[in-house]
């Protein structure tokens, strides 16, 4: 399994309708495309941090993939008035908005 954690700035209440926007295009087989088996959101004083993982390692080229797809698109101008890049100044694309990881554990049984 592959996780992805991007880090952005949301809008102040704006959780309910960010959560909305993914509910419509969860239901879609865009997921299942981009090979996505978990979504979690997350918010934190003003940062939104959105959880995925995907079913292998190819999750990232997944997405890369899906980029041109029109409900892709879509969701992605859908989010721009309620999630911004962390900074602006420096992103590029998502890969700019994701955290590495530095450490991971997990149950052997």
């Amino acid at each position: 399994m592959h996780s992805t954690l991007i880090v952005a700035r949301m809008a102040p209440g704006s959780n309910a309708e960010v959560a909305r926007i993914f509910d419509e295009f969860d239901a879609t087989e865009m997921p299942h495309l981009m090979g996505t088996r978990r979504r979690q959101l997350f918010m934190y004083r003003g940062l939104y941090f959105h959880l995925q993982d995907f079913d292998g390692d190819n999750g990232g080229q997944l997405i890369e993939e899906a980029k041109t797809d029109p409900r892709f698109i879509r969701i992605s101008d859908d989010l721009k008035p309620v999630i911004e890049a962390y900074d602006p100044a420096t992103w590029r694309s998502p890969a700019d908005a994701m955290a590495q990881r530095f450490y991971h554990w997990e149950t052997s049984s």
